[in-house]
């Protein structure tokens, strides 16, 4: 092992979500070694379907998996909204964005983006059914014990598994225990919403014909005297992906729903609450077809074990690291699920933590505790940006004075008003500072993160250091040719 090599830090990932995911594939990327730990046998990608666009494609473009990506997904152009009578409202126009940025947006069932990252990680790196039970922050190196009482030492934890993060609990039990950790911190994600998700089967496309159109349908239903939105969406396997939100009356969280939560889990109440759900809301009509369809037909071609019901939780935590121990995605900030913004977020921490990562000077506590502080710094703003973001999304699905004027507003704005916030939100586009670089395409220029800006003046530099090397081998290598063409001439001469 060089040196070089040496100096980098171990990183320990507990949690083999997208984002836990991705940041292994770019430390494989960076040479940087490290392990994730999975406490289930197999995950199971909540949700149905994402949207996926120009604040993530570049990156998959970087990591060399853009066009498998394509050949999986949908290109989206629109959102339409109806009301429960299947009236259209004016539909929101996401094409816009191939102009600002060279990108569009796509749809793609989880599943199947999470294969496409989950096949970048060696099989030897990502450990399943390790529950992570203990850990120990040591101040030279981290230590956790799972769940087979393996124990594995490290120099940096990362937090990326969850909502409920074990990781974080620990974290913040210890900070608090010192009277460090902010109130806030110590209250529980807050939800108004609960979730009803799933995806059906293979779908005939003669008798669904929508699945016939190139471009994906993406429809929403506002409902009227109910306290339900629900969604629908074609992917490119033939398929639709489904979502039903019931609002709730009033916020609550975990503590306050008591024993009908199990630790640990985001999802709700198990089988039979979702179950319930469906029954609840299978005569919904739904904008497929002929508009005699309902939630029904779709709920009969889903496969039971793949309908989830979950709370919608909302919130960003203040305190993202301490010591060698940090978190990544939901494990620090949770956001709604209608902007899209969840796994964007999580995948744009995995970025910065990754160049962080890469271009960290020693495994020290100092660099360490320096690195980790300013993956928060980057981070922290933007996460909330994005909270904003999806609050006021989810605000044109809520019922009563609020969603109705915020259903105003969306479907009355005026072109350069949503062209504005297009512009603004299409700005935070990171790259991976360590691999070769993605052009900026598009009218709409790219902030470059700092800790993007950091990896890639060390990447330039290191790539000018080897090019320089093998320059000066490939003149030694003349100089030996010449030699020995020049030993050979006089040998030859001499005989």
């Amino acid at each position: 092992m060089s040196n070089e090599n040496k100096s980098k830090p171990t990183v320990l990932i507990v949690g083999a979500g997208l984002g836990g995911l991705l940041l292994g594939a770019l430390l494989e990327k960076a040479s940087v070694p490290y392990k994730i730990f999975e406490r289930t046998s197999v995950v199971k990608p909540l949700g149905s379907a994402l949207s996926v666009g120009p604040l993530v494609l570049p990156i998959l473009q970087q990591l060399g998996v853009y066009e498998e990506f394509l050949s999986i997904s949908k290109y989206m152009t629109h959102i339409a909204m109806h009301n429960e009578s299947l009236k259209p409202y004016k539909p929101t126009d996401y094409s816009l964005v191939e102009e600002f940025t060279g990108y569009g947006y796509y749809i793609v069932t989880r599943p199947l983006l999470y294969d496409l990252i989950l096949r970048q990680v060696p099989p030897e790196k990502l450990h399943f059914d390790k529950r992570v039970n203990i850990i120990s922050d040591q101040g030279d190196k981290v230590i956790i014990q799972t769940s087979d009482n393996a124990t594995h030492e490290g120099d940096i934890l990362v937090g990326a598994d969850g909502a409920h993060s074990t990781v974080r609990r620990h974290l913040y039990a210890t900070l608090k225990a010192k009277g460090e950790l902010p109130k806030s911190d110590q209250e529980d994600l807050p939800f108004s919403c609960t979730c009803l998700v799933g995806q059906t089967t293979h779908l005939d496309p003669e008798e669904f014909p929508v699945m016939k159109e190139s471009v994906c349908q993406f429809q929403i239903v506002l409902g009227k005297d109910k306290p339900y939105t629900w969604i629908v969406f074609s992917t490119a396997q033939n398929t639709l992906a489904w979502m039903v939100i019931r609002h709730l009356s009033r916020q609550t969280n975990r503590t306050d729903m008591g024993s009908r939560l199990k630790r640990n889990e985001s999802v709700e109440w198990g089988c039979h609450a979702a179950l319930e759900m469906c029954d609840d809301t299978r005569s919904f009509p739904i904008p497929i077809g002929d508009g005699k369809l309902t939630l029904g037909t779709l709920y009969d071609r889903t496969p039971k074990e793949l309908i989830s019901k979950v709370m919608l939780e909302e919130k960003v935590f203040k305190t993202w690291q301490s010591g060698r121990i940090v978190l990544l995605g939901d494990a620090c900030h949770k956001l709604h699920p209608s902007s899209g913004q969840g796994a964007v977020t999580a995948m744009h921490d995995a970025i910065a933590l990754a160049n962080l990562m890469y271009a960290i000077p020693s495994n020290s506590s100092k660099d360490i505790t320096l690195a980790l502080s300013e993956y928060q710094a980057e981070r922290y703003p933007a996460a909330i940006e994005s909270f904003k973001n999806s609050q006021q999304g989810s605000r044109v699905l809520e019922k009563g004075p609020t969603g109705a004027l915020a259903l105003y507003i969306s479907t009355h704005a005026p072109l350069w008003l949503w062209k504005s916030v297009l512009q603004k939100m299409l700005r935070y586009r990171p790259l991976i500072g360590f691999l070769d670089s993605i052009e900026p395409k598009g009218a709409v220029a790219p902030v470059i993160s700092p800790s993007t800006e950091k990896a890639r003046k060390l990447f330039e530099r290191r790539r000018k250091s080897q090019e320089k090397q093998e320059t000066k081998q490939e003149v030694e290598k003349g100089k030996q040719q010449e030699v020995q063409q020049q030993r050979e001439a006089t040998h030859a001469v001499v005989a």
